[in-house]
């Protein structure tokens, strides 16, 4: 009896502004392989709960609204940022605002949400391969990753790039605050009870810290590989 190969995933997990969406969509390039942003899933449920005027705190209301909001990625036709599609709605410049980041951590910390992603996120693992960027890839989603990758870097140096990213796009914010709510997430990622923000044991850690994204993605693509 034949089986089917194996399709190889790079997971790249790592805590905000450690540079993991920028890098896993470089090495996915650079690979050829499928990308899954599976952070821009939790802020389009949040986003989508938004949109419908749903209490954040209501459990089960988000959770129907995990189970019913269509997501999909499009590849920018000038090769540019990828596209997210919430509901037929164009959210991308939406889901990348600190209120989006604040909305997708506090929903993660739901079960019953996390468990309705699951699904969308493994379908995601199709040939040639996956790069698969998030909190809980290498951890909870695959574990059964060939290649894991945990990206850091200080607080201070992930709020001077939040910083730098919101600034361009003309938002009004402040170092100091963009570092409280980095340090605030960290906390509240880390210490929650389902699938907390932690290195996978096989991962391989790399600090960003003072590098520049192409030294991050070589060091990431020695890794594939090895």
């Amino acid at each position: 009896m034949s089986h089917a190969p194996v399709v190889p995933v790079l997971t790249i997990d790592g805590p905000s502004g450690s540079g993991k969406g920028t890098v896993s969509a470089l090495v996915a390039e650079r690979l050829g392989w499928r990308l899954l942003d599976s952070g821009a899933l939790y802020r389009a449920v949040g986003y989508a709960a938004g949109m419908a005027g749903l209490d954040l705190s209501d459990v089960e209301a988000v959770t129907r609204c995990a189970q019913g909001t269509k997501i999909q990625f499009r590849a920018a036709s000038d090769g540019g940022e990828t596209r997210v599609i919430v509901n037929g709605h164009d959210a991308t410049d939406e889901l990348r605002t600190e209120t989006a980041g604040a909305a997708a951590s506090a929903i993660a910390s739901m079960p019953s949400v996390r468990e309705a992603l699951v699904a969308l996120q493994l379908g995601f693992r199709k040939a040639p391969g996956l790069v698969a960027d998030g909190r809980d890839m290498g951890t909870v989603i695959f574990p059964d990753a060939v290649h894991k990758v945990f990206l850091t870097a200080s607080a201070a140096e992930r709020a001077k790039r939040r910083y730098k990213q919101l600034k361009e796009k003309g938002l009004s914010v402040t170092l100091a605050g963009l570092q409280r709510e980095i340090e605030a997430r960290d906390s509240r990622d880390a210490s929650r009870a389902v699938a907390p923000l932690k290195p996978a044991e096989d991962a391989v850690l790399v600090d960003t810290t003072g590098m520049g994204i192409d030294e991050v993605v070589a060091k990431v693509l020695a890794v594939v590989q090895s």
